[in-house]
């Protein structure tokens, strides 16, 4: 099941602050330019993990993320 689709706006809101990608994504926002999957559900038992989302950044920048990570942005 994907949470997120291809144009949705996320804002990025990794809990943890320790995760070495917070200091960089937190907070930001952007879009989902692609979804991609792979096998990471099989080692962690969550489905949902099996899903890779794009978010392309206002600088043209891009990275991804896994549903955790991502809440609907408000702007």
């Amino acid at each position: 099941m994907q949470r997120f689709g291809i144009g949705d706006e996320v804002r990025i809101d990794i809990p943890d602050e320790t995760d070495p990608d917070f200091d960089e994504f937190h907070g930001q926002h952007g879009k989902i330019v692609d979804v991609l999957s792979d096998d990471a559900g099989a080692v962690t038992g969550d489905e949902r993990n099996d899903v890779l989302y794009r978010v392309e950044f206002r600088d043209g920048s891009t990275m991804d993320f896994r549903w955790r990570d991502l809440r609907p942005s408000c702007q």
